[in-house]
């Protein structure tokens, strides 16, 4: 027989003698000194970092951590199943170590006296395919996080802990990082002593193809640099005409923020198939990774993307200036994430004019792209019937951007796009208020563009400091139209009108909607559905013709009215239907079974474009047209 215990008491207990073991953070120094960083990167083929730290010491418990909660991610992205073969030495013997049960991330060990300083060895074992992650290595470039790639003792603030990083790199390649190098021997790297925050602000792409180009403005003291690494040498080609607009992009964040937070900037871009894209944010740098062909595929009509112009936005709203429930003294203090729709929100505003105002994007096209966000919360978000937007900044705990079989239904980080369109209303109300006299870009000035060259420290803010500051710009309830919005209780694309626009659908995609979907195939604003290549369908609306007719995400179209499926077809027998009225028949499989579906749907092909208003302001081209 079981004594019975209260829950309460249980819980006390259970809290006193697990998690007090782990040091709370504090801003004190992390007093033993330095910890000596050697990373070799030069396993492409098993694809494996291997590192190697000398930690100094003092006798007694010691308890290191592995970062876990990740800036820019938001979440507990933290790769320590990759992490493998650790090990602790003192003076050549073997030290024992001891997992927390609770904090799998923290690692206790005793020091043994008469010991200054530990040898700690593992390996961080990256993905070798796309099922266990991003792939970081590849034969011809890879892409060194220091974050997954040490270890740090516990109890103090990360600003306060100090590191001397070495990489050692395949021979003859070429290393582009924020971080300022020291010194050289071979093919080895000794880059400048950092604190723990900056360096793990401070990533590497290392690649065999490799380029420099400089971005710096006329007249600019501060360098701004592109470094790219490819699959191979042809893909680092590109014309003086789209270097210009790369530069002209710097120019004009410059223009919009009126700062730096930086003492330099460097992009690093990755062009390739084989290693993972991805795109992430830090202060005098960002991770930037895309297509081969960025380059030698460009499109005249659409541009390049605005993921340069995104991540470049985060060294001022992100990054210097950081929500202050997203700002955590160390890696292993939760975040939370109440103002993303600050954070990603206007960055993904910023994004995609800044690609505009660049060239980057011509006028059409970045209306264009807007158009395609602005559909997305007019009809193909059925999941603001039950979730309000603000919600959604817990999706990065929540999911951690995991697939969703009805992500229209469930929602996902929507404070992406859905904030780009609460901030374009924003503008736009803003302009019209003041007889297009102020702007957004007034508070972006006076928001984000403060204390001009200082880069060490991070200015945190509330929502209440949200408000203030455009109220700055336009005395307004700025805070009963934020939160309406964000809450739900007003529409999200109220900024398309305000600014001269409406959306309406054509029977024809846009530039930028055939370049977006590639060989895929995107009906959701008729069927209500996506399909892949092979006809397996993506994404299916709630609610829409294809989910009342019983399809679901992961199902496979195999023919349409007898015929083998591919995008034309089916784009065909929709036209058919608009004139008719039998319905669309599809033979789908399941499995291994199959069976027919038929869609009753004659509205025909639509997609989304934006149309003046006349009559009203065009507030939208002065938006996207570039400062002088």
């Amino acid at each position: 027989m079981h004594r019975r215990i209260p829950l309460s008491l249980l819980a006390l207990a259970f809290a006193g003698t697990l998690h007090a073991e782990v040091p709370a953070p504090r801003d004190t120094p992390y007093a033993p000194g330095t910890i000596r960083l050697e990373v070799d990167a030069t396993d492409l083929s098993q694809r494996i970092f291997r590192v190697q730290e000398t930690i100094p010491v003092q006798p007694g418990e010691l308890t290191l951590l592995y970062p876990v909660w990740i800036p820019g991610g938001h979440s507990p992205r933290g790769a320590i199943d990759h992490v493998a073969g650790i090990t602790f030495e003192a003076n050549g013997a073997k030290l024992d170590w001891k997992r927390d049960p609770v904090e799998v991330a923290a690692f206790h060990l005793v020091v043994p006296e008469g010991v200054s300083s530990i040898t700690a060895r593992f390996q961080f074992l990256t993905p070798t395919g796309g099922s266990q992650g991003r792939v970081v290595m590849a034969p011809n470039m890879l892409n060194l996080q220091f974050i997954s790639t040490l270890l740090y003792p516990a109890g103090h603030y990360a600003s306060r802990i100090m590191f001397d990083p070495h990489v050692t790199y395949p021979a003859g390649w070429t290393a582009f990082t924020a971080l300022d190098e020291q010194g050289r021997s071979g093919d080895t790297v000794d880059y400048a002593d950092v604190p723990l925050d900056i360096l793990a602000d401070s990533p590497v792409y290392a690649g065999r193809y490799a380029k420099q180009v400089d971005l710096t403005p006329a007249g600019s003291k501060v360098p701004v640099r592109l470094g790219i690494v490819a699959d191979a040498a042809k893909y680092l080609e590109a014309k003086p005409g789209q270097i210009a607009v790369h530069k002209k992009l710097v120019e004009q964040a410059l223009k919009l923020f009126g700062a730096q937070h930086y003492d330099h900037y460097q992009f690093l871009f990755s062009l390739s198939k084989q290693m993972g894209g991805n795109g992430l944010e830090h202060q005098r740098s960002s991770e930037d990774g895309t297509d081969t062909d960025y380059f030698t595929g460009w499109k005249e009509k659409v541009g390049f993307d605005d993921l340069l112009a995104h991540e470049y936005t985060h060294s001022w709203n992100g990054k210097y200036r950081r929500p202050a429930d997203l700002w955590t003294p160390n890696y292993n203090v939760p975040m939370q994430g109440s103002l993303l729709w600050v954070y990603e929100g206007q960055t993904q505003y910023w994004g995609n004019v800044l690609a505009a105002r660049s060239g980057m994007r011509p006028l059409p096209a970045a209306r264009d792209a807007l158009a395609l966000v602005a559909a997305t919360y007019a009809d193909n978000r059925p999941g603001l019937q039950w979730r309000a937007l603000q919600d959604t900044t817990n999706d990065p705990v929540i999911a951690r951007r995991a697939p969703r079989a009805y992500r229209n239904w469930q929602m996902s980080e929507d404070y992406y796009s859905g904030g780009e369109l609460m901030w374009l209303e924003a503008d736009a109300l803003i302009r019209s208020k003041t007889g297009n006299r102020k702007s957004l870009d007034d508070f972006a000035r006076g928001f984000f563009g403060v204390n001009d060259g200082e880069w060490k420290t991070q200015d945190t803010y509330a929502f209440a400091d949200v408000v203030a500051a455009l109220n700055a710009v336009l005395p307004h309830d700025w805070a009963s139209f934020l939160r309406e919005r964000l809450d739900g209780k007003t529409g999200l694309t109220g900024g398309l009108e305000a600014s001269g626009w409406r959306l309406v659908y054509k029977d024809e995609p846009s530039d930028i909607a055939k370049a977006n979907a590639g060989d895929s195939a995107d009906f959701v604003y008729s069927l209500g559905l996506s399909l892949g290549k092979d006809g397996n369908i993506g994404d299916v609306r709630w609610d829409s013709p294809a989910f009342d007719a019983g399809l679901g995400s992961g199902t496979q179209v195999i023919a349409v009215n007898g015929q083998a499926y591919d995008k034309d077809v089916l784009a065909d027998a929709i036209k058919v239907a608009k004139d008719g009225t039998a319905p669309i028949e599809l033979l789908v499989k399941e499995f291994d079974r199959y069976r027919t579906v038929e869609i009753d749907w004659h509205g025909g092909l639509r997609y989304p474009r934006l149309e003046r208003i006349e009559g009203r302001p065009d507030y939208l081209t002065p938006i996207l047209t570039a400062r002088k």
